[in-house]
């Protein structure tokens, strides 16, 4: 093959970027770069530590909005503790399975298995298709107790499995005599509801503990930020760029992955626009890209009357006067918008129920208030992001596609005669 190296068409220095792989989503910095997170780095080593000392750990669920740093502090405190335990002569690993894509108890068992498999003596063939889930266990069992004293398994957005059986497994697995290893699960989902779904069995026997992993606020995403500026080439980023990504990411969601990804995104589009610098233009074009993004990645595991919802919330905001509405309000617009769909609609008690979750994960805020007398108490409901977002991310649903487009629900103007404005046009 001819050298590239002298290659006109190939430049042999990025001119925007130096390190890349520091805005990359996956990569674990090192731990003077982890900013705000010192509190929780010693929460999951307390429930975790016991196995450098050739203990049994506790299990533990991480609750937390989308870039809270759940995922990034479970691998950094898994991989210390892993360390640690070696360095006191115990054959410990970490595990990590991404359950959003690994999303049935096969492919996360198989997952496993292949995983333990890599840097030891195991000479079994695990296939990687055609056998069932009790077969990868058995691998699973076989390499803990060939290889290693104990384990850290970390699942992420564990709550995309489509059965949690594998919780019981794994922390039966002694107790059972399938394995002498110790077995430390930490769990991480974005659901707070997430223990609700479980099997009072599978409840009982993970016996975890909880911890909740609050949003960054706009100090420690200006820090995380600036230790992310070697990412780039000397002087190539603009004063207040940084300052500008970490108060845009801060209002909206204090979420420090997609206020990385803004950064990231902001130097791509000035290497696309030819620029020499990444300037705050740059970096408002990039949350605009992010924020769709964001919505997307939050709806896309949401259910289908979570997502009318939030198109009912959208679309009186698109075609009314206010910013605001009630539960009642929604519902019934929701309602309605079942019937384009089809869909046989919840009751309004199940819709306060999605509207709820959403309030947690960030898509939208939800403020009790009163009314006087004569209508009491209730709830007011805010998107936190431009309702287009909102549309777009909901018709993303194959299943959604013929619901009214952003500009479409934008031509019907203010809603007239309250609130309950006419859809049947849009059929």
């Amino acid at each position: 093959m001819a050298d590239q190296a002298g290659d006109p068409l190939f430049q042999s220095q990025d001119p925007i970027f130096d390190r890349k792989e520091l805005l990359h989503v996956g990569h674990v910095p090192d731990e003077d770069r982890i900013v705000g997170r010192d509190d929780e780095i010693e929460s999951v080593a307390a429930e975790i530590g016991a196995i450098t000392r050739g203990d049994p750990p506790n299990n533990v669920m991480i609750y937390g909005k989308t870039g809270t740093g759940k995922s990034l502090i479970s691998r950094h405190v898994a991989t210390r503790a892993r360390n640690a335990a070696q360095g006191n002569g115990i054959d410990c690993g970490v595990l990590y399975v991404d359950c959003s894509e690994a999303n049935t108890e096969t492919r996360t068992t198989r997952q496993l298995a292949l995983s333990l498999k890599d840097g030891t003596d195991y000479r079994e063939n695990i296939p990687v298709r055609g056998v069932g889930t009790m077969e990868y266990y058995q691998h699973i069992w076989a390499i803990l107790e060939d290889c290693f004293d104990a384990v850290v398994v970390i699942l992420d957005e564990i709550d995309k499995l489509d059965n949690s059986n594998i919780l019981m497994q794994l922390s039966r697995a002694r107790e059972a005599r399938k394995t002498d290893a110790y077995i430390g699960v930490i769990g991480i989902s974005n659901k707070v509801k997430y223990r609700e779904t479980l099997d009072e069995r599978i409840d009982s026997s993970f016996g975890h503990r909880e911890l909740f992993f609050h949003p960054y606020d706009a100090s420690q995403l200006r820090e995380i930020m600036r230790n992310r500026e070697d990412a780039f080439q000397p002087d190539v980023l603009a004063d207040g760029t940084i300052e500008l990504c970490a108060a845009l990411a801060a209002k909206k969601h204090g979420d420090a992955r997609k206020a990385i990804e803004i950064l990231k995104e902001a130097g791509e589009l000035a290497r696309r626009t030819g620029s020499e610098i990444v300037s705050e233009d740059h970096i408002k074009q990039a949350q605009e890209v992010a924020e769709i993004n964001r919505i997307e990645e939050l709806t896309s595991g949401a259910t289908v009357h979570a997502k009318l919802a939030l198109y009912a919330l959208a679309s009186h905001i698109i075609t009314g006067e206010r910013e605001t509405y009630k539960t009642r309000e929604i519902y019934e617009r929701y309602v309605g918008i079942c019937d384009l769909v089809a869909t046989d609609p919840i009751t309004e008690n199940g819709l306060y129920r999605q509207l709820k979750e959403q309030a947690f994960l960030g898509v939208i805020e939800s403020e009790k208030t009163g009314g006087g007398r004569s209508q009491g108490s209730y709830l007011l409901h805010r998107l936190v992001t431009d309702p287009k977002h909102i549309v777009k991310a909901v018709r993303r649903d194959a299943s959604l596609e013929e619901l009214p487009t952003y500009d479409r629900l934008a031509e019907t103007g203010p809603a007239t005669g309250g609130h309950d404005t006419d859809l049947s046009s849009f059929d």
